[in-house]
């Protein structure tokens, strides 16, 4: 079988999950642009309640992702989405009939319980071949992007027209689309990926939180995500208060996404090609730094305020597109699953502390000044990133192996840690599969392959 593209099989997977994901996410990230102004309408409004009500998806979404893999190992990857999609589009209901901040807060909370991301993931490695993994995985990557990019347009645009309550009965249409499209357009799992590519396995937490290069990133993940949810509960009110009026933001959001995903491409590229990714990726954290203080002296001048928020945007760009390929680079051989669900958990729970503490530095300090503290924390992680440790080039395999007895793992996983281009292996004798990280240059697979196979 060709190894050199996508079978029909993975093109269709990797289109319809990579939609349903993208129709999700753009459920969760409408909200951004526009709840600091309609929020203060509802019964109960403060600005610490605004903020949790935009962060509170976050913290279920970070408790969940992990158990909602696990489950999805039991009875399916398929029924876990869609109970999944039903839980997130009862949270868009919820919401969406509620005139107080605190029933927003709940339909928001019930949303992020509708944690599909990692059962997502894991039906998409289900359905690909090993080597076609990277691309399926890297296509749902891209559309998560742009459904950033259409929510910070749509989300202005629908609340414009119907107003809080419509946008999320808006979301609620998009989650039956979503349901569709699991039902009747997404492959049923013929093969099951091996479990440590895929799925969080909770046992070996603990092996993992020693690991200080995946700390540094999970670390940084946190405060990226912390940092934008913050600047949203600000952003807004502050281009309204410039007499930019909510229905016409969409017309800045357009060109500065757009505009700072072409900048940031010749970034990742020049990081690539001379080999200097981790210079450039601290480079981009400094911008990042540099954006977030930079907002907190211009809020007043509406033309700064669009030229920090473009820079602001590059850097977010960049990181959020490189930091999953890093931490596959990272992840130890047959870990890749355990290791991914503690970066999403790490993820969206920085979005539930930057809606938070967001809300609580702007009911007592002046509104701008949640720019300054995101800012202390993004310099913060710029000193982290300064002792990161430059990345190997390595692709990760797994592989099925026949050995009858346990006793042999040992001896043939010292044979193949010592052929050239092979940096980890690890072998389970339980799910009979070798996981490997190794250097594509160097590395003989077909050798490999038949050592495995005895």
């Amino acid at each position: 079988m060709s190894v050199t593209g996508l079978n029909s099989l993975e093109k269709r997977a990797a289109f319809s999950l990579a939609s349903v994901f993208g129709l999700r996410m753009l459920g969760l990230f409408m909200i951004l642009p526009v709840f600091a102004i309609y929020g203060t309408h509802l019964e109960g409004y403060s600005p610490v309640w605004l903020g949790l009500a935009i962060g509170a998806y976050g913290l279920t979404q970070a408790l969940l992702q992990i158990p909602m893999g696990l489950l999805s190992d039991k009875f399916g990857r398929k029924p876990v989405i869609l109970f999944g999609l039903v839980i997130f589009m009862i949270g868009s209901i919820v919401a969406a009939m509620s005139t107080s901040i605190y029933g927003v807060i709940l339909g928001r909370a019930i949303q992020g319980m509708g944690a599909i991301a990692s059962a997502i993931l894991a039906l998409a490695a289900d359905l690909t071949r090993e080597e076609q993994r990277p691309k399926v995985m890297a296509t749902i990557g891209m559309f998560i992007g742009v459904s950033f990019m259409i929510a910070m347009v749509l989300g202005p645009i629908v609340a414009g027209y119907a107003g809080l309550s419509g946008l999320f009965w808006f979301i609620v249409i998009l989650t039956i689309f979503a349901m569709v499209m699991i039902q009747f357009m997404v492959p049923n799992s013929v093969n099951k990926a091996p479990r440590g590519d895929n799925v969080a396995l909770p046992q070996k937490l603990l092996s993992l939180v020693g690991n200080a290069q995946l700390a540094r990133l999970n670390f940084g993940v946190f405060a990226l995500h912390m940092a934008m949810t913050a600047c949203f509960v600000v952003i807004p009110r502050l281009l309204v208060e410039l007499n930019f009026p909510l229905a016409q933001h969409w017309q800045l959001y357009l060109p500065v996404l757009l505009g700072s995903f072409f900048v940031m491409l010749p970034f990742m590229i020049i990081g690539m090609k001379k080999q200097i990714e981790n210079k450039m990726f601290s480079i981009i954290v400094l911008l990042l730094t540099i954006s977030l203080f930079l907002l907190w002296f211009v809020g007043h001048n509406f033309w700064a305020l669009a030229g920090v928020m473009f820079g602001f945007f590059v850097a977010f760009n960049y990181l959020e597109a490189t930091m999953p390929a890093f931490l596959s680079r990272i992840a130890p051989a047959g870990l890749k699953g355990t290791a991914m669900g503690m970066y999403s958990s790490s993820q969206f729970f920085g979005a539930f502390l930057g809606g938070a503490l967001g809300g609580i530095i702007e009911s007592v300090f002046p509104e701008q000044d949640v720019f300054l503290v995101m800012a202390i924390v993004a310099l913060l992680w710029f000193v982290v990133t300064l002792t990161m440790k430059p990345l190997k080039k390595s692709k990760s395999y797994s592989f099925a192996f026949n050995l009858k007895d346990e006793s042999d793992i040992e001896e043939m996983a010292e044979k193949i840690i010592n052929m050239p281009g092979v940096y980890e292996a690890t072998l389970v004798f339980e799910e009979a599969v070798a996981y490997l990280k190794v250097d594509e240059k160097k590395v003989d697979l077909d050798k490999i392959k038949a050592l495995l196979a005895g």
